[in-house]
């Protein structure tokens, strides 16, 4: 009884301590809350919501992304303790000339955030199709146990620019 006690007690501070750090500190930059729209109302506590947000891609300047994520309200939503939904919708564009900042793997994370208390993230990654000369962005949500199927992907054609000439992505990928 004294060990499921202890165990509980764990558990309970494991779980305040990761609902305490916030989002994952991989994430070079906060995401750019656009709006929220009520969803679901919702008496003396917080309404379900979905949340749009902008978000530019620190290692490719002139790429932006937006996603909207449904945020859930009620007591657990009020406190933080959710476990939110894998849902995720995302649109990558180009908004101003492109420059790699750096080289980067096929299929690195750009971007990530804690989606519950225990284990579960919503990634956002970035490859290139090199044949087209395409950024290809996709948003996923995966658990420590099972992960979600649920998905959206971008893509961001790399166009001139004011005159300049296209880079090409395939010279900015890791080997």
């Amino acid at each position: 009884m004294r060990a499921l006690a202890a165990l509980c007690t764990t558990l309970f501070l494991f779980a305040f301590a990761a609902a305490a750090t916030g989002p994952a500190a991989a994430q070079e930059a906060e995401p750019e809350l656009i709006f929220k729209k009520s969803t679901v109302w919702k008496f003396l506590t917080p309404d379900h919501k979905l949340a749009t947000y902008a978000l530019d891609d620190p290692k490719v300047e002139g790429v932006a992304c937006h996603f909207t994520v449904p945020e859930k309200g009620g007591i657990s939503g009020m406190f933080g303790v959710a476990e939110e939904l894998s849902n995720a919708s995302l649109a990558c564009r180009q908004i101003g000339p492109v420059s790699f900042n750096e080289k980067f793997e096929q299929g690195e994370e750009m971007f990530r955030e804690r989606r519950s208390v225990f284990f579960k993230k919503m990634r956002i990654v970035r490859g290139c199709d090199a044949k087209r000369n395409v950024l290809v962005y996709l948003v996923y949500t995966d658990k420590l146990v099972e992960g979600s199927p649920e998905n959206s992907t971008s893509t961001v054609p790399i166009m001139p620019w004011a005159g300049a000439e296209a880079p090409r992505c395939a010279d900015f990928i890791e080997e």
